[in-house]
């Protein structure tokens, strides 16, 4: 189906999510660090990018904001996953270019239907 970059830190939701997702068919390639997942994306230029924002070496924010305003790569659906749920965050997240926000604690069914709407449909 599509291919994801997952970049996540907690280890227990990035194989939750990885997993349920693979099963649907996506390939998920997981990442759970910052400045490795920037690179990821570059690299792989996957289907949509699915991002934590508290992550090592580089924030979510960031990465966003790189994405966003790389002539090669800023059309990738940005979904930001977390638990930064106040306005402020979600006023930066928006400033940043991101595409959809699911919050943290998520419900897995839900999220993957989300995750699915927001995927670019396959011609």
């Amino acid at each position: 189906m599509a291919k994801l970059v997952l970049i996540e830190d907690s280890k227990n939701l990035a194989i939750a999510l990885k997993g349920a997702l693979e099963l649907s068919g996506h390939e998920v390639i997981w990442i759970n660090d910052g400045r490795d997942g920037l690179m990821a994306v570059k690299k792989n230029k996957p289907d949509a990018v699915l991002l934590d924002l508290m992550l090592p070496h580089v924030s979510g924010f960031e990465i966003c904001k790189a994405i966003k305003t790389d002539s090669a790569i800023f059309k990738i659906p940005v979904i930001i996953m977390s638990t930064l749920t106040d306005y402020e965050s979600k006023e930066r997240v928006q400033e940043a270019g991101a595409d959809y926000f699911i919050d943290k604690p998520y419900n897995l069914k839900e999220t993957l239907t989300q995750i699915n709407n927001y995927l670019p449909k396959k011609k």
